[in-house]
């Protein structure tokens, strides 16, 4: 198995564990500290070693912030965790506020009281991040400092040791392109930008760029490093030597120089002392980063990282490779599908049977090199808990009358997997009915929408939300992320929410997946994976318009759709969808999968 049901966090141990880090905060002569999820990276996805948040308040979700003072302390996370926070976190401890609605810099300017020290690792905070909170802090009368050594990390008394998986080569038959032929490409981008240097501090840009993966961190194929790509093509790859074989060696020998991770610094000074103009994104390099080029001498240019955005563009090579992994995943979840069918109403089956069954269905495959993500496998309640993670404490089981939420993924070396279906287990009520055909109504907006070039995610969004709204109902999370080619799950500049403001490309992957969940009572959501299409005609139109290929394929639960709620050409969708899927997956399954799959894509 490639995930755990344990519990790893300790709720009842957050009070005595800040007790210890305010005694060194007033030692220090500190008023208040800084915890973000956050490690040196600055990416959603951190090792155990940085999991300093979770330590701290028991909260295990992807994103969050802790303000630790004298005598409150503040837990701020999204509307995807509003749920959660209140089951993980001791919240006599902790004031658990809303990321967007009460945002921490605000929280700042109403409370750090005048002449105060607000303090921060510099490692584990954006350039951007720390400008907001200086910003507050020199509004509230006080002064945001660094510290030189975290003082969390002094009162973690187990804290594990940093990670160091093996660097395996990715292959040009997924890569689609030769490393140095990137680079190539990056730095004639440089030149043209005026830098003589760009500082790659992303993990999953390194990984693209040199075509390599890692395995430092859960679920998702990252080596742990920061880069520095000059202006004449010529790469530095900083990283722990103990991930290193002779294969590794081989392949990066050609196209980069290898050095220890700790030479970093004294790179940066180099690079200032020849006065070299050298470009870092302010989104997500530490701020320690920029600093020390400063301080050497650097001209910091502020601009986006220059993998960004080729990296979310797929060459022909990882569309087709995704699409490959796409049909082997989806027979996969018909067979967990046909599954829960068979033997969720008999009873007995819980969350965690379900999520290892369906993970057990893709390993099958022989070609499964983890989960994408911990396995979202949500029965009734637990459903409405966006990110719902399932551990022996909450397993409850599928019952009859009651709506099964499971969204999960994989990773395969051609391509990532995410995929959400909501299965009604028994007879659905008429309400459940309603709002699954609302959410399945902005699915198909989104999947049938066509647009110009240059529209971005934020222009499409709404086209999600309107069957719901129509009805006074919402979700508070986005329509689509960005996903890599055997990367990161989650992946931008691309996505589909209301902040989503960079053009669509043809070759980007989204996610399409409204949902609808009522507290205590259940979630629903509805998820493929699409890649952008390239501007083609339009029957009688006058401008050529982009659009979305799903490549997601899985029966749609038919049980919940209220086919009167339905406009003719959404049905129509719906059974061209389901014929596909159908089409597409029977060849690969037994006859009784097979069978069961007709029976569940029939037209309606």
């Amino acid at each position: 198995m490639f995930q755990t049901f344990e519990s790893s966090t300790q709720r009842n141990a957050a009070a005595e564990r800040i007790k210890e880090l305010r005694r060194l905060m007033t030692t220090a002569k500190l008023a208040a500290f800084l915890v973000p999820r956050a490690d040196e990276h600055q990416g959603e996805y951190v090792p155990p070693s940085s999991e300093r948040l979770k330590w701290l308040t028991g909260f295990s979700g992807s994103a969050g912030l802790a303000i630790i003072g004298k005598r409150r302390a503040v837990l701020f996370v999204d509307g995807r965790y509003t749920l959660q926070v209140r089951g993980q976190v001791d919240l006599d401890t902790f004031e658990a506020k809303h990321l967007m609605d009460e945002p921490p810099s605000r929280w700042i300017e109403e409370n750090l009281p005048k002449g105060a020290k607000l303090a921060y690792d510099p490692w584990l905070h954006t350039i951007d991040a720390v400008a907001r909170f200086r910003k507050a802090a020199e509004k509230a009368g006080g002064t945001l400092v660094p510290v030189d050594t975290n003082p969390l990390d002094a009162v973690w008394d187990d804290q594990p040791e940093p990670p160091v998986a093996k660097i395996v080569p990715h292959p040009i038959e997924f890569a689609g392109e030769p490393a140095a032929d990137k680079i190539r490409r990056l730095a004639s981008d440089l030149m043209s930008g005026d830098a003589d240097t760009a500082v790659l501090t992303m993990p999953d840009s390194i990984a693209w760029a040199f075509n390599i993966r890692g395995n430092d961190v859960p679920h998702t194929p990252l080596p742990l490093s920061f880069a520095l790509l000059h202006e004449d093509g010529h790469a530095e790859l900083f990283i722990d030597e103990r991930k290193l074989d002779d294969q590794a060696r081989a392949h990066l020998g050609n196209i980069v120089t290898v050095r220890p991770r700790g030479d970093l610094g004294g790179a940066l000074d180099e690079l200032g002392q020849a006065k070299k103009t050298v470009l870092v994104d302010p989104a997500t390099c530490a701020s320690w980063i920029e600093a020390r080029l400063s301080a050497a001498g650097a001209e910091v240019k502020r601009g986006t990282d220059p993998c960004e955005l080729p990296k979310a563009i797929k060459n022909e090579a990882e569309v087709n490779g995704t699409r490959a992994a796409h049909l082997r995943d989806g027979q996969a979840l018909t067979k967990f599908l046909r599954w829960i069918a068979t033997e969720a109403p008999k009873g007995g089956v819980t969350e965690i049977d379900a999520a290892q069954r369906l993970e057990a269905f893709r390993a099958e495959t022989g070609e499964l090199k983890d989960v994408s993500f911990d396995t979202i496998s949500g029965a009734g309640a637990n459903g409405a808990i966006v990110h719902y993670r399932v551990t022996t404490a909450t397993n409850m089981p599928l019952k009859s009358g009651e709506l099964f939420l499971v969204d999960s993924g994989a990773q395969y070396m051609d391509g990532t997997t995410d995929v959400t279906r909501t299965i009604a287990i028994g007879t659905p009520g008429a309400e459940e009915r309603d709002r699954f055909t609302r959410v399945l109504k902005g699915h198909i907006g989104i999947a049938t929408a066509r647009f110009p070039e240059g529209t971005s995610g934020a222009q499409l969004d709404a086209f999600a939300r309107m069957a719901l709204w129509k009805s006074g109902l919402d979700y508070d999370h986005g329509t689509g992320h960005g996903v890599g080619s055997y990367l990161s799950v989650h992946e931008g500049p691309q996505r589909i929410s209301k902040m989503g403001h960079q053009p669509l490309k043809a070759g980007m992957i989204v996610s399409n997946e409204p949902g609808y969940y009522k507290p205590g009572g259940y979630g629903i959501r509805i998820e493929n994976l699409c890649v952008v299409t390239p501007p083609a005609p339009v029957e009688g139109g006058e401008r050529m318009m982009m659009g979305f290929e799903t490549l997601t394929l899985a029966p749609i639960d038919l049980a919940l759709v209220e086919k009167s709620l339905l406009t003719e050409e959404e049905v129509d969708w719906l059974n061209a969808y389901h014929a596909r899927v159908r089409e597409a997956l029977s060849p690969g399954l037994d006859a009784e999968t097979k069978a069961w799959l007709g029976e569940a894509t029939r037209a309606i």
